[in-house]
C-alpha cells in the first residue's frame, strides 16, 4: 500500500466526528464521512507505520442501515453528511461516539443520560453562511456550499432541507440577479473580482429575516435595485435587514472590515424560554433556535438549586445561559472575548428586566484575575478549543462545588474532564443535545461536583 494507490476497505468502526475505520495489510484505515458497514473504494492519501488515511471516492456497498438520501444535492454538497443514516441511529452512534471519548480520557463512575434529539429534523437552521463561486474553473456562477471535498468549489443549494424556504428563496433570487448582471466573483487565488459571501439569518419565533452580502471593494455597485427585489419576495418570514459587508482580507472566510446598512437595521430579535434577545448581524447565537432551548434547559436542570448563589457564566457570548440561569441564581457574571458579544449580553438583560445579570468583555485567563466576587457554581461553554490548560487552573481554583460544563466538542471536552478529575472534581452526570441532525456535529452538558 503506498500514496495514491486505490483500494478497497470495509468499514468496521468509526472515530468522532466522522472518521470511518478499516483494516487493511494489518493497519487501521481512516476513511472520513464513511460509516461502519460500508465497503468504500479510497485514495491513499497518506501511509503511516502504524495507520493509513484514504479518502472517499466511492461507496461500494452500501451500510445495511442506510437509506436513501432526502436531498437533492447529498453528494455534491458537503454538508449533512450522514443522512443516509436513519435519525435516531444518528442520535445512538452520537451518543456512543461522546461516551467512548469520556470513557478513553479516564473519566469514571458518571451517571451517562443518553441523547435528546432536535425538536426539528429539517428546516431547523437559523442562520446560514453561503459563498459564491464555481464548480468548475471558469463555469457558471454558484452561490451555495463548498462542494464535498473540494474546498474551492461551489455547487448551488436551492433546495437545502436544513433550512426551510425562505432562505432557499433569497439565495435563489440573489444568483438569479447577480448572473444576469454579470456581476464579477471574486477569485481566491488572484484576490481579485467582487462577489465573496452571503449570510442569512432568521428568527424561529420572531420570523425576522437578516440578509447580508459579502464583497470586495474592487467595483462600485448600487444594490437598490436588488434590495428592492428581495423586499418584494413572496417569503413566510419578514426581511427587517439588507446588509453590505466590505471585505478585502485575502482569507477565503468572512471578515467584516466594514458594514453598511441599506434596508432597515443590522439585527433581529429572537425568543429563547420566554427571554428576548437582540442578534446583530454578527453575534454567535445558536444556529438551531428550538435545540437551543432543550440545551439550556438542560444546563438549567443540571444547575439543581441555584437559589441565592453567584454564578460565573465564562466565555458567556451573548450571554444567552447567564441570562436564562438569572432566574434561579442570586448573581450572574459573564466573561466573553468578543467585545460586541459582551455589548449585546448587556442590552439584552437590561431589555429583559434583569438586573443581576453583568457581562464583561476579556479573556477569561486574564478577567478571573481582576474579579472580587466568588462563585458559588461556575458554567462553562467554552468555544471547540476547550478551555485553555491555565485558564481551567484559574477557574479550579475557587474550588465550587459546582461546574456545568456545555461542549460543542467532545474531544477537547473530554481532555478537559480529565484535567478536572485531577484536581478532585467528579463527572457525576453526562447528557448529549443534537443541534445538528445529519451531520457529525453534537452538543454535550456536563454536571460536575468536588469532592
Amino acid at each position: 500500500m503506498k500514496k495514491n494507490d486505490i483500494v478497497e476497505v470495509k468499514i468496521e468502526d468509526l472515530e468522532f466526528p466522522a472518521k470511518g475505520i478499516g483494516a487493511l495489510e494489518g493497519k487501521k484505515v481512516y476513511v472520513k464521512n464513511s460509516i461502519p458497514g460500508q465497503t468504500v473504494k479510497v485514495m491513499i492519501k497518506k501511509n503511516r507505520k502504524d495507520h493509513a488515511e484514504g479518502k472517499l471516492l466511492e461507496v461500494i456497498e452500501r451500510a445495511d442501515i442506510e437509506i436513501d438520501s432526502f436531498c437533492e444535492h447529498f453528494g455534491l454538497c458537503g454538508g449533512c453528511a450522514n443522512q443516509t443514516i436513519p435519525y435516531e441511529k444518528q442520535k445512538e452512534l452520537k451518543a456512543n461516539l461522546v461516551k467512548k471519548l469520556i470513557d478513553d480520557a479516564g473519566v469514571k463512575g458518571y451517571d451517562f443520560l443518553g441523547i435528546e434529539g432536535s425538536p426539528e429534523v429539517y428546516e431547523y437552521r437559523n442562520k446560514m453562511e453561503y459563498s459564491f463561486g464555481n464548480e468548475t474553473k471558469g463555469g457558471e456562477l454558484n452561490l451555495g456550499m463548498h462542494k464535498k471535498g473540494r474546498f474551492t468549489d461551489v455547487v448551488t443549494v436551492d433546495h437545502c432541507k436544513i433550512v426551510d424556504e425562505d432562505f432557499n428563496m433569497i439565495l435563489k433570487s440573489i444568483l438569479d440577479y447577480c448572473r444576469e448582471k454579470e456581476i464579477p466573483l471574486y477569485n481566491n487565488r488572484s484576490h481579485e473580482g467582487y462577489l465573496r459571501h452571503l449570510i442569512v439569518r432568521k428568527a424561529k419565533t420572531t420570523k425576522e429575516i437578516l440578509v447580508n452580502i459579502i464583497t470586495s471593494t474592487q467595483i462600485v455597485w448600487d444594490m437598490n435595485e436588488l434590495v428592492e427585489m428581495i423586499k418584494s419576495l413572496p417569503i413566510e418570514g419578514k426581511l427587517v435587514g439588507f446588509l453590505h459587508t466590505f471585505n478585502d482580507n485575502v482569507a477565503d472566510a468572512v471578515v467584516n472590515e466594514k458594514l453598511e446598512v441599506l434596508y432597515g437595521r443590522d439585527y433581529f430579535y429572537e425568543e429563547i424560554l420566554g427571554l428576548k434577545f437582540k442578534v446583530s448581524a454578527y453575534s454567535f447565537f445558536q444556529t438551531n433556535s428550538l435545540g437551543a432551548e432543550r440545551l439550556y434547559s438542560m444546563a438549567l436542570e443540571f444547575l439543581g438549586d441555584a437559589n441565592n448563589k453567584t454564578i460565573f457564566d465564562l466565555y458567556c457570548g451573548t450571554g444567552t445561559i447567564g441570562q436564562i440561569v438569572s432566574k434561579k441564581a442570586k448573581k450572574v457574571l459573564g466573561i466573553e472575548l468578543i467585545e460586541e458579544a459582551v455589548e449585546a449580553a448587556n442590552k439584552n438583560a437590561k431589555m429583559n428586566d434583569l438586573d443581576n445579570c453583568h457581562f464583561i468583555a476579556g479573556d477569561v485567563f486574564k478577567k478571573l484575575d481582576e474579579l472580587k466576587d466568588k462563585p458559588d457554581i461556575i458554567i462553562l461553554d467554552p468555544p471547540r478549543v476547550g478551555v485553555h490548560p491555565k485558564a481551567l487552573q484559574k477557574v479550579l481554583r475557587y474550588k465550587c462545588k459546582e461546574i456545568v460544563y456545555v461542549s460543542c466538542n467532545p474531544k477537547s471536552l473530554a481532555e478537559n474532564l480529565a484535567d478536572m478529575q485531577k484536581y478532585g472534581y467528579v463527572v457525576d452526570k453526562v447528557k448529549c443535545m443534537d443541534m445538528f441532525p445529519h451531520t457529525p456535529h453534537v452538543e454535550t452538558v456536563v454536571r460536575l461536583y468536588r469532592k
